[in-house]
């Protein structure tokens, strides 16, 4: 069965839709579900993470409640593939008031063999070298 692109398009643009819905619930489990079993992640410039060394840094990160909002910017998808540009903020509440983090990211995504997208790179500072 062959895809049109627009439509593979569409379904990687629906896939950042539920990235952030999940990760605005805070539900690590169901945001891992949305990577690549062997995705890599940057969350800390230049540090890349995978495994469960990621799985444990994203629920650390998601106790603490924050809350993000995406602009896609750019997206390119081919077959199996896609890229993402994606402008991104992410508020955490902190004890002093709210912590704003801001960046411009890069994803790539791979299709499965279920057909489902996730996310197999996950650089949200990738534009900032």
């Amino acid at each position: 069965m062959t895809v049109a692109s627009d439509e593979l398009t569409k379904e990687v643009l629906a896939h950042a839709e539920n990235y952030v819905r999940a990760f605005n619930s805070g539900d690590a489990a169901a945001v891992d579900l949305l990577y690549t079993e062997d995705a890599v992640s940057v969350w800390e410039k230049g540090k890349p993470v995978s495994g469960a060394e990621r799985r444990a840094g994203l629920a650390e990160f998601l106790a603490r409640k924050p809350v993000m909002k995406i602009e896609i910017l750019e997206s390119y998808v081919i077959s199996d593939t896609a890229l993402l540009a994606v402008d991104w903020t992410i508020d955490t509440p902190t004890s002093q008031g709210t912590e704003r983090q801001q960046g411009i990211g890069v994803d790539v995504l791979r299709r499965g063999a279920d057909g489902r997208w996730r996310f197999a790179i996950d650089n949200p500072y990738g534009t900032d070298i």
